[in-house]
């Protein structure tokens, strides 16, 4: 393989073949071809984009760069979600519970918080004892004991992925749609899945900011999955507000467990549910049922304490994880929750010490924003909107500039 051909070939918006992209993504892998070529390359489909085609091969490449679950013959069909990141998104964390109620198996990889979105694997960090680091050999075991696992990313999972990503994102090459595309499914294709449901979130919150391209990138996500043999589908949903009324980790986990004992936020049960009847055998109102009447929480106990955490410990995350300074931001006057900006919010958690800036960036698993209105809830003057949960003082300055700009009451 020419390299130069082929960046040229793409630069000029021709159609590669399977093969060429195959080749190509595995000499990258291997160090064959130079990190400059594959930025040129990468940039040359960032401007002429991708066929549906060629996106698939590329996906189907990045997949077969490393491992690729094997699951034991007659094994319950294997689910999963992915959302494409939001602010309060702490939808895994009961959906992948919920979902193994109905027999089915979740092989849940999830990854880590950067930029102003929540990660996961974050969340199930702050429960104490939790391991998210799963052999392929531990999560069969596991699935089979409690059709669930919840973990990171093994590190032959994908190579080629992490290697384009760690460029792209220093070749100004993220937004490209194939390439989110690949980078995304590569990773859903490599659990084996027989059905996956995509959460894409729109607005102030999430990386597409409007529907039109949230709408672009679900379309091109779910023909590259059917495409390559997943059932996949998609739903759009707004990010405009956080999700439910925390944000921050151990917050986020306690939310959880309020919603797996049945006293969940309207907002992200009803999220919970529309997402996990896409890929579950049985319909909507079981699962609502499953939540209600302790199946669900049933079920993230066994998780937790399969991956070594205590799941009385999981009742206590206000606790354990105590920040010193709880600062509530009140209403100036009386009226109605207009707006509760969901990136003002999801900034404020960064200047918090929530989240991460770059990957290596610690978290403080005990700060974030608590008690949040929603948008459209009456309010008195000097009434609670928002608590912020902070390490110090200093913190707490800088995540209420944001938060008073996130926050607007129509008197």
């Amino acid at each position: 393989m020419h390299v130069p051909t082929l960046i040229e070939r793409k630069r000029d918006g021709l159609e590669l073949s399977s093969k060429e992209i195959a080749e190509f993504i595995r000499d990258y892998t291997s160090g064959q071809v130079a990190d400059y070529q594959a930025a040129a390359w990468a940039m040359a489909v960032y401007f002429r984009g991708m066929s549906a085609g060629e996106t698939a091969a590329l996906t189907r490449a990045m997949r077969d760069s490393g491992r690729i679950c094997r699951w034991p013959a007659g094994s319950p069909p294997k689910v999963d979600k992915h959302s494409t990141g939001g602010i309060g998104d702490k939808v895994s964390l009961v959906l992948a519970p919920l979902l193994a109620c109905a027999g089915v198996w979740v092989p849940m990889i999830s990854g880590r918080g950067l930029g102003i979105t929540g990660g996961t694997l974050d969340k199930l960090e702050s429960i104490p004892g939790f391991c998210v680091s799963i052999g392929e050999e531990e999560a069969v075991a596991q699935l089979e004991r409690i059709g669930v696992v919840m973990m990171g990313q093994m590190a032959d999972l994908c190579p080629a992925d992490k290697k384009l990503y760690a460029l792209r994102d220093v070749t100004a090459t993220v937004p490209s749609i194939p390439l989110i595309v690949a980078s995304i499914m590569s990773k859903k294709l490599a659990e084996s899945l027989d059905k996956l449901v995509l959460d894409v979130k729109f607005g102030s919150g999430a990386f597409m900011k409007t529907r039109a391209d949230a709408e672009t990138l679900a379309a091109a996500l779910c023909e590259t999955g059917n495409e390559c043999g997943v059932e996949t589908s998609a739903i759009l949903n707004p990010m405009d507000e956080p999700l439910g009324h925390t944000a921050g980790n151990a917050l986020e986990v306690w939310e959880s467990v309020e919603t797996l004992q049945g006293r969940g936020p309207a907002d992200l049960v009803g999220l919970t549910l529309s997402l996990a009847e896409r890929v579950s055998p049985v319909p909507r109102a079981q699962l609502a049922r499953w939540l209600e009447d302790g199946t669900a929480w049933s079920k993230w106990c066994a998780l937790v304490e399969a991956q070594g955490g205590r799941a009385s410990d999981t009742e206590r995350m206000l606790e354990i994880h105590r920040a010193p300074i709880q600062h509530a931001v009140t209403a100036e006057k009386a009226g109605r929750v207009a707006q509760m900006d969901a990136e003002r919010i999801g900034r404020a958690c960064i200047a918090l010490g929530a989240g991460r800036a770059k990957a290596a960036d610690p978290v403080d698993f005990a700060v974030g924003c608590g008690d949040m209105r929603k948008v459209g809830a009456m309010v008195e003057k000097g009434e609670p909107l928002v608590t912020v949960h902070a390490r110090d003082n200093a913190t707490c300055a800088a995540a209420l500039e944001h938060i008073r700009a996130a926050i607007r009451v129509d008197g």
